[in-house]
């Protein structure tokens, strides 16, 4: 099976270099000495002298990669040595002229110049005694030869440099890339994170208020504390439901094509069953659209959807008894939510991670949906806030002047025209 020329490179690149450069040198050496011998020309004749100096110019090759100066310097003097005793000039011209190539691939410039200016000094020397051939002619062919030399070495050692810059930018990206999916693992796990609060913050106090008044009523009203456990079994179980959604993305392989788990995130055409459970957990609402309504990009209409189910959520924490306003105006650009109470409006100090604070007529934390009731600063404002700025949205939860509470969730919106595509960044 015939053998392609690349292959035939990778092979030879996969050799040692040290016995690659040992088979140069004994070939030059064993070449030379069969010239010397069988092929006599001008010059003294051959003895072991002439032998021994070959051996000098030639063997060092073998160490060329690892101490190509001091081989240059062996090599071209050597070489000098030779030729200066009268033996052939045509001979021991090749070990200098390689290991001047070897100098100018591994070394820098300035000893580049010097080690080309040592051999052609020798490459002249051996040329200008030869018959016929002129001092301009031999300088000349000398600095003719370094230059092809010195060329070529240069080249394979800009060349080395360039694949070493590009092998150190390959890494970098690579390391650039996992730095990327680790920070998108982090965004991942917090979207997850929120996600599971706004679920189970929903659901659980749905469940808490109604299972409070069902063992408040359970013994003087059956009926009324049956229908509370109805909505406790309605809520644990979509609790579960959407829950189930979320782990089920979570399993969702690369190469899954099956897309209708996404399908079922809820939006703002779902807030009927939310509205629902609020109700029969005794809170009164009433929920207002203004303008006309139209389909969301997904996760905007997710984002709105949070943003409302937190808001309840938080009426259902700290409101206590009241009533209930959603307004939803869909605007020629905006998207407008806004969720108020009637609460009670008496401000009591807040207090937040860092220890009490001061009262202020707005707070930003859990305690989203009532005024002047204790706020910790949790994650479900925080939450909301970080929802809203992903869609480059404006939020404000703060008491009304006239008592209650109210949370004000605003977004741009793309012209109808262009509204499939996704609002956020």
């Amino acid at each position: 099976m015939p053998i392609s020329a690349a292959s035939l490179v990778r092979r030879v690149s996969a050799v040692n270099p040290l016995l690659l450069d040992g088979a140069l040198a004994l070939t030059l050496v064993v070449g030379t000495w069969l010239w010397e011998i069988y092929e006599p020309g001008r010059g003294q004749p051959t003895d072991a002298w002439s032998l021994t100096l070959i051996l000098l110019v030639n063997g060092p090759l073998a160490l060329r990669r690892q101490a190509p100066v001091a081989v240059l310097l062996v090599s071209t003097g050597t070489a000098l040595v030779y030729h200066l005793l009268g033996y052939q000039l045509v001979l021991n011209n090749m070990g200098p002229l390689v290991t001047l190539y070897t100098v100018a691939a591994h070394r820098s410039w300035a000893v580049c110049l010097a080690g080309a200016a040592l051999f052609v000094t020798e490459w002249m020397h051996a040329s200008v005694h030869q018959p016929g051939v002129a001092l301009w002619s031999a300088l000349g062919q000398a600095l003719l030869v370094a230059a092809y030399a010195v060329g070529a070495g240069t080249s394979m050692r800009l060349l080395a440099e360039r694949t070493g810059q590009l092998a150190e930018l390959a890494d970098q990206l690579r390391r650039e890339q996992d730095a990327a999916a680790r920070r998108a693992v982090t965004h991942e796990r917090v979207r997850i994170a929120r996600e599971l609060h706004d679920i189970v913050a929903h659901h659980m106090s749905v469940i808490s208020v109604q299972a409070g008044l069902g063992r408040y009523v359970a013994l003087s009203d059956p009926a009324t504390a049956h229908a509370t456990l109805g909505v406790i079994a309605d809520t644990s179980h979509e609790a579960l439901a959407e829950m189930r959604r979320l782990l089920s993305i979570l399993r969702i392989e690369a190469d899954d094509e099956d897309e209708g788990l996404y399908t079922t995130t809820p939006g703002l055409q779902s807030l009927e069953p939310l509205v629902e459970r609020i109700r029969a957990a005794g809170v009164p609402l009433e929920v207002v659209v203004e303008g006309a309504a139209r389909p969301l990009p997904p996760g905007l209409d997710l984002c709105a959807y949070r943003i409302v189910q937190e808001s309840l959520t938080n009426v259902l924490k700290h409101a206590g008894p009241a009533r209930v306003e959603i307004r939803v105006t869909y605007g020629p650009a905006t998207l407008a939510l806004r969720v108020t109470d009637d609460g009670p409006s008496t401000l009591t100090p807040s207090v937040t991670d860092d220890g009490p604070a001061t009262p202020v007529p707005s707070v930003i934390g859990d305690g989203a949906a009532g005024t002047g009731r204790s706020r910790p600063r949790g994650h479900g404002l925080i939450g909301m806030t970080e929802r809203v700025s992903l869609y480059q949205g404006t939020i404000t939860a703060g008491p009304l002047p006239l008592g209650g509470f109210e949370v004000l969730a605003i977004f741009p919106l793309p012209p109808p025209d262009d509204q499939p595509q996704e609002a956020g960044p």
